[in-house]
């Protein structure tokens, strides 16, 4: 047991000075085989410490249905085997670059513009979910034997709003249930986000990527005590579809790593190791100044540029950085675990296929019958997965531009059975006229909710309606594909497949390919040569998201889903393949050189 306290201008444990070197690793992006290799990682780093958010989306997905919250407990026993204290970031919201910044839809779906704040409905729904969640935490606190040494109440709630009330309420909480060890809240070096994120009593700490003196002068102004620490050092950055690659140069990094310590500061490297957003748990943003404008989904990979990569790899900034932490490690680093082994190159051709038609007959929610406007995601009660809304357009009537209102956030389209294209927020009108009368499908699907900025919790789907010139489409019916379909145990098994028939079409395509040795693979890539857009399982396992649109071209493949002998692979193609197989091998290298610095929006 340890006595974990916050000082005048330090941390202390049983008394003695002590600096946080921590490394955030979410164990949720992380497959729990590989938890204890990714922690040693950290360890031979030259860091002291791990920290983690808690996505409630992942374990409350419905409200009172929690799923596996013990997760966390099992992942902070091996940091604490890994000899790593460990810093815990509940939120609620933990933006994250997840899929609704951690929220569950049932929550921003029910309560809109009052979460994030002191409304009663909202705060009950968290006081649920919390008195769930924290027995994984209060057990393994410091005080208690475990690894746990710090809290965090919320985040980042200065870039959201002003609300101290509900701020002050969420930090109660957490120590009416139990929460005995310091709590925390992070924000941007700003005035007007320490100012809105900042609790009395807390322990306030910053978030930034550089100018580490400057950061700290400012945050000084609001606190003129208590140790210095950036929460969130941002050595890497995420990347969208459709986007450049972001990478930040390795010495670079570095230095701006060496200023922070050399301010006698505590750090969290954000991150030290990302991962992978699997099963389609990728969040999203928006551009603009007030992030109100374009929108941008997030890729399956978060290997944020970090300094141990996704397939767990050290990197040149892992070893410069390495560097710089053994002059403030106490004592000498452990060496490096062995360096993780791909997989052989394989081809696995996918020779069976259900139309996506059938995959939906089979696996979907029941058709909502017609209604005057069509359901949102939220409405329907859907998180991952598509929606096919079908409407008629009455006849006769002469050819008309057909067009979406607020489509969130991609629509393939048939009219009368025929594809006729895609549409997306930025370009929601058909490129042809549509005579009537005629059926149409508009088969939608969410790549990911905004986690971050004014537009959290926006709904998805067909948030306004279906127009045939200036005329709403009324008698819309909808049909949820939810991608935990895919989930329930003989779910596939039980489709009716057929041969590929070399359409190319979307649906569901299956295949096997062959692994010797399991056991001797950590990992593989998988390429998708051909193929457009959508979702890939392995032993059905979601990899996530697939997209022609790159940056990422090849999905991370943990080494604990494959098995000796044959291995299923399935692919749900929503635009349409051109090639009936995939490839797996090795990986990609670790990444080198500087294409973009990484700056914080």
């Amino acid at each position: 047991m340890a006595d974990f306290t916050v000082g005048d201008d330090d941390f202390r444990i049983d008394g003695r000075p002590v600096r946080l070197l921590s490394g955030a690793l979410h164990y949720f992006r992380v497959h729990e085989g590989q938890w204890d290799h990714r922690l040693a990682m950290l360890r031979a780093m030259g860091l002291n410490c791990v920290e983690t958010y808690v996505p409630w989306n992942l374990h409350e997905p419905r409200q009172g249905c929690f799923r596996d919250v013990g997760a966390l407990g099992r992942f902070l026993d091996a940091a604490r085997r890994a000899g790593l204290w460990a810093i815990v970031r509940p939120g609620p919201y933990i933006c994250a670059e997840w899929e609704n910044g951690g929220l569950p839809v049932w929550v921003t779906g029910r309560f809109g513009r009052r979460v994030r704040s002191r409304d009663e409905g909202y705060l009950d729904a968290v006081r649920a979910w919390f008195t769930e969640l924290l027995p994984q935490v209060v057990a393994r606190q410091a005080d208690r034997g475990g690894p746990v040494v710090m809290v965090q109440a919320e985040n980042e709630y200065g870039s959201f709003g002003t609300d101290t009330v509900y701020l002050r309420r969420v930090a109660d909480l957490l120590v009416e249930l139990g929460v005995g060890v310091p709590l925390f809240t992070s924000d941007g070096p700003e005035d007007h986000m320490l100012t809105g994120g900042s609790v009395p009593g807390l322990l306030a700490t910053a978030n930034f990527g550089s100018g580490a003196r400057e950061a700290f002068r400012v945050l000084r102004r609001h606190r003129a005590s208590g140790p210095l620490m950036c929460m969130e050092f941002w050595c890497g950055w995420f990347e969208h579809w459709g986007a450049p690659p972001v990478v930040r140069e390795p010495g670079e990094a570095a230095g701006a790593l060496r200023e922070i310590l050399e301010c006698g500061a505590s750090v969290n490297l954000y991150m030290a190791h990302g991962g992978t957003n699997f099963a389609g748990w990728a969040g999203a943003n928006r551009s603009g100044p007030f992030q109100d404008q374009g929108f941008l989904p997030t890729v399956t990979s978060y290997d944020y540029d970090a300094p141990v990569d996704e397939y767990g790899r050290a990197t040149e900034k892992f070893r410069l950085m390495r560097e710089v932490l053994a002059e403030y490690a106490d004592g000498p680093l452990p060496p490096l675990p062995p360096a993780p082994a791909g997989l052989p190159p394989v081809r696995a051709g996918l020779t069976e296929w259900v139309p996506l038609a059938g995959v939906l007959e089979a696996l979907g929610d029941p058709e909502r019958g017609a209604s005057g406007v069509p359901p949102t995601f939220e409405e329907l009660g859907v998180d991952r997965g598509l929606v096919r809304y079908r409407v008629a357009v009455p006849g006769p009537r002469r050819p008309y531009p057909l067009s979406v209102t607020g489509l969130r956030d991609r629509a393939v389209v048939f009219v009368d059975g025929v594809r006729r294209g895609v549409l997306d927020e930025a370009d929601a009108t058909l490129p042809e006229p549509v005579a009537g009368p005629a059926e149409v499908e508009l088969w939608v699907e969410s790549l990911g909710r905004v986690n971050y900025g004014p537009r959290l919790g926006e709904p998805k789907g067909i948030t306004g309606g279906v127009l045939h010139e200036r005329q709403y489409l009324h008698g819309v019916r909808a049909r949820a594909l939810r991608l935990d379909a895919f989930d329930v145990p003989g779910a596939v098994a039980g489709l009716a497949f057929v041969p590929v028939d070399g359409s190319g079409g979307t649906g569901l395509y299956r295949g096997v390919f062959e692994v010797a040795d399991a056991s001797g693979a950590d990992h593989a890539g998988l390429e998708l040569p051909g193929w457009t857009r959508g979702f890939v399982w392995v032993n059905g396992f979601c990899l996530g998201r697939y997209w022609a649109a790159g940056p990422q071209r090849t999905l991370y493949v943990p080494g604990p889903v494959l098995r000796d002998g044959a291995n299923e692979v399935w692919v749900l193609e929503l635009e349409g393949a051109a090639a009936p197989y995939v490839r797996l091998g090795p990986g990609l290298p670790p990444r080198a050189g500087c294409e973009s610095s990484a700056v914080r929006p």
